[in-house]
């Protein structure tokens, strides 16, 4: 069985303004399925290829205890890494103009991280490699 991200959006499907800088921008609730045998943590990044300046980043979560449910608007997920404002924690989306996809990524690892709080994106992306026992992905879009 490979792993399967679901929330309340589908994949491909536009995001529920409630998750938005227009809404309340609170995170989605997530679930997890198929999270294989001797995982240790799960990793969480979301981003939005499409922002103008590049890659934004919205969430970056690591040595996440393994769970299936993720629940609406958590305020601790794991470590918190560092988002594109600078800051830690969920950033909802907010593009600029036009429909910008967000991708949410969860990966499944063989062992904790171990990382200081505030990591980066790339930092987390580096220290997962050759630990990755599965991940799963869900894109949703957004426009204003």
């Amino acid at each position: 069985m490979t792993m399967e991200l679901t929330s309340e959006f589908s994949d491909g499907g536009p995001i529920p303004l409630v998750y938005t800088c227009d809404g309340q921008e609170v995170s989605p609730p997530l679930t997890i399925e198929g999270i294989p045998e001797g995982t240790e943590s799960l990793v969480l990044i979301v981003d939005d290829p499409d922002a103008p300046s590049g890659t934004f980043d919205h969430w970056v979560a690591f040595d996440i205890d393994p769970t299936d449910e993720i629940p609406e608007g958590v305020e601790e997920l794991g470590v918190a890494g560092r988002n594109s404002t600078g800051g830690l924690g969920y950033v909802g989306p907010c593009p600029p103009s036009g429909t910008h996809r967000y991708f949410f990524r969860v990966y499944a690892l063989d062992t904790r991280l171990g990382l200081p709080e505030g990591a980066s994106k790339a930092e987390v992306l580096e220290a997962v490699r050759d630990h990755v026992l599965a991940e799963a992905t869900l894109m949703g879009t957004y426009a204003r």
